[in-house]
């Protein structure tokens, strides 16, 4: 059968507040569930403009629009003082998006924070930040929190470490082809990985000429009948200024047979899991090095 796992990043309040339910709402008309992993700490996004420095994301910046595309509410959030605990603001929209049946997961605390210092960051502090950001997700959305993934990609075995300690079905932190479980100082894990395997809209569209017009059909070029295909949305991007491109890729998938399913779907009991070193890789059209499962070639 072919299809598609769905997975709904949502990093910001404005994300949150606006993104989210006009994504539940489309998802609804079509009747698919998705995951959803969603940031409930503060919203400090605006932190990201020193980034500006580094000619990577600058070019990643002028490349997608990011005024336009993100918002200067997101691009500033944060900047001037700390900015709103979005899960006490809108604990609502996510209690919503588990009513509605989708998988509820965990993206971060900090999502800026994370994404600056993860790398510096102790197993203890990785702990203490996931450990805060699912107790209140637990709380406001009125479910159990079932999974987990990472901003942006930043994995490392500290943070996989830690996360085995919890109580997730699975987490998906890195980019891959196959469902696995991770290798950490020789110890195979007991939480499976699975694998982004498509590139996101802000690490394609402006290369190669992939435009607004024609991302999805090469989205949809890219999808493996048969085989593992993980896509993953932000509800700052699909779910607000291009959601209707996103509603043409959901007919075009459809169109081609494909189905929309949640992450935790593809964990059927005849899939083969191994297990893999995820390992620490730069990739096309993103700042910074991220988890790739070893033996993974990726090409946007």
């Amino acid at each position: 059968m072919r299809q598609i796992g769905l997975r709904i990043d949502v990093d910001t309040f404005r994300g949150t507040h606006v993104g989210v339910p006009n994504l539940c709402a489309l998802l609804a008309e079509y009747s698919i569930l998705a995951s959803f992993f969603f940031s409930v700490g503060p919203d400090n996004m605006g932190r990201n403009l020193w980034r500006l420095l580094k000619p990577v994301f600058l070019w990643k910046m002028l490349r997608t629009k990011a005024a336009s595309l993100y918002g200067w509410d997101i691009l500033l959030r944060g900047t001037f003082g700390p900015g709103p605990i979005i899960g006490k603001k809108l604990g609502a929209v996510m209690k919503n998006a588990a009513s509605a049946g989708h998988d509820i997961g965990f993206h971060a605390w900090d999502h800026y924070s994370w994404q600056a210092h993860v790398d510096n960051m102790s197993a203890e502090d990785i702990r203490e930040a996931t450990e805060k950001g699912v107790n209140l997700l637990e709380e406001v959305a009125g479910c159990r929190v079932t999974c987990s993934a990472v901003p942006g990609w930043r994995c490392n075995d500290t943070v996989l470490a830690v996360q085995d300690n919890f109580d997730f079905i699975y987490n998906s932190d890195c980019r891959g082809d196959r469902i696995f479980y991770p290798i950490v100082d020789g110890k195979v894990l007991s939480q499976p990985q699975i694998p982004v395997t498509l590139p996101t809209y802000d690490e394609v569209v402006g290369k190669s000429d992939i435009t607004d017009e024609n991302y999805n059909a090469y989205i949809i070029s890219l999808l493996k009948p048969d085989e593992l295909n993980v896509f993953t949305i932000h509800a700052e991007v699909e779910g607000i200024l291009h959601y209707e491109m996103f509603r043409d890729f959901v007919k075009l998938a459809k169109n081609n047979g494909y189905e929309f399913i949640p992450l935790g779907d593809l964990l059927s009991d005849d899939v083969e899991i191994g297990s893999a070193k995820m390992l620490q890789k730069e990739i096309n059209g993103r700042d910074g090095a991220v988890g790739v499962m070893e033996g993974f070639n990726f090409e946007s």
